[in-house]
């Protein structure tokens, strides 16, 4: 395991008696039915026909994941929340482990049954921030739980144990719900703590609303085992141009007969679903920030592929995650991009001028720059250049530029990239 992203929320412990009012909080149940584990603890209705098609062929996105961007916020900061001594001297600490700290590779054996799909091989690298593509997200984290008794003002640490948890949430482009599950492993540990039950209640926050969630209690041990929950979402952005987005939460509880309960949230926030998407008609749920790759192959379209290769080779922007372009919906933007581009362009049979960055972007000219060429891509009038803005312009076959207009377009539906997104442009 090495990197891994998302921020698990604050860590909080809570008396006995709060645990039952919270949980009626957030689940919806009063205190009196609170005693009920199936109330608590597993709201799964009847599977859905969108959870069935989500679970069964959910689209992975584009090629390979990436880390969010903002890279301070996304490390998770190692922290540590202690209960003070109860009336027997029992106490509890939970502490969120340095992703250094953690096991190089996770547990090898399988998640249990009820997490409805399994995370992909990449999840193995989010170790201490969040990874995504366009439609999943993964973090991975860990946690120390520590058992404490307190006799005359002297604490003994009377058990330890050592876990990981891998928040995994996936959605689809063509379906208007989403999963959040989560998976929990004790790896190492000793004593008391390793008598302690785990079980995870969940709910969200923003333009969606919970199909079902499921995360019955279960004891640690046996070591190397996965204790997991999942729960779906549906968003409610669902009229005609709405956009949403949807915070949803797993609450962590950890029980143990002497000792307070623990109440650990994990959040992941990143999908935004639309019905918004120009030439789709279907609700869809993405990860904006991650920047889907639109391919221009070398064996299809060689002149519009040599010149994309060029021009960002001359240092403008558009191939990496780091580094990529953002979209535009806007026609004045576009105007500004295209006519200064190749507005001059020469008459040249079955040529015809392309630019990039490609128009429907915010680069380009329209934010500053000069135009550029290169040799053999008869511009006279336009000089040889580098550096990250402005636009590279270049005359290729006519045939080729028409058909760029409809792989773009095809890109974007597919991806659901509206205006603002960020996405890159490679060739193969």
């Amino acid at each position: 395991m090495s990197e891994r992203r998302e921020r698990p929320g604050t860590l909080r412990l809570l008396p006995t008696a709060l645990i039952t009012a919270f949980l009626a909080m957030i689940t919806g149940v009063l205190p009196a039915e609170a005693a009920s584990p199936a109330a608590l603890h597993d709201t799964r209705a009847e599977t859905s026909a969108a959870i069935q098609q989500l679970t069964s062929h959910a689209t992975l996105g584009s090629d390979r994941p990436a880390a969010y961007p903002d890279e301070p916020q996304a490390r998770i900061s190692a922290q540590e929340t202690c209960t003070e001594p109860d009336a027997e001297g029992a106490s509890v600490c939970v502490q969120e482990t340095k992703p250094a700290d953690l096991p190089a590779r996770a547990p090898q054996n399988a998640p249990t049954a009820q997490a409805a799909v399994d995370p992909p091989q990449w999840c193995e690298d989010s170790n201490g921030r969040i990874l995504a593509t366009r439609t999943q997200v993964c973090l991975v984290g860990g946690l120390t739980y520590t058992t404490r008794q307190t006799v005359n003002g002297q604490t003994t640490v009377t058990g330890r144990a050592d876990m990981l948890v891998i928040n995994y949430s996936y959605s689809d482009t063509g379906l208007g719900t989403f999963a959040h599950q989560i998976e929990v492993s004790a790896y190492g540990g000793w004593g008391d703590a390793l008598k302690a039950s785990v079980d995870g209640q969940a709910t969200m926050a923003g333009a969606c609303t919970r199909e079902s969630a499921s995360f019955p209690r279960k004891p640690l041990l046996p070591l190397n085992s996965w204790r997991a929950g999942e729960a779906f979402f549906d968003t409610t952005a669902t009229a005609a141009g709405a956009k949403g987005t949807c915070a949803t939460d797993w609450y962590l509880t950890f029980t143990n007969a002497d000792y307070s309960p623990a109440v650990i949230p994990y959040r992941i926030n990143q999908f935004r679903c639309d019905n918004d998407t120009d030439g789709r008609t279907a609700v869809g749920c993405v990860v904006p920030w991650y920047a889907s790759e639109l391919v221009y192959s070398k064996a299809s379209y060689p002149s519009l592929a040599s010149h994309v290769e060029r021009a960002q080779a001359s240092g403008l922007p558009g191939a990496t995650f780091d580094n990529p372009l953002t979209r535009t919906t806007d026609p004045a933007i576009v105007k500004k991009n295209r006519d200064p581009a190749c507005g001059d362009a020469p008459s040249v049979w079955q040529m015809s001028c392309d630019e990039y960055p490609i128009a429907t972007s915010r680069n380009g000219l329209s934010s500053g720059g000069t135009r550029r060429t290169f040799d053999g891509c008869q511009m006279p009038h336009v000089s040889s250049g580098t550096g990250s803005s402005g636009v590279s312009v270049c005359m290729i076959t006519h045939s080729e530029n028409q058909a760029q207009g409809g792989l773009n377009t095809q890109f974007f539906r597919r991806e659901r990239v509206l205006d603002g997104d960020p996405f890159r442009v490679t060739v193969s």
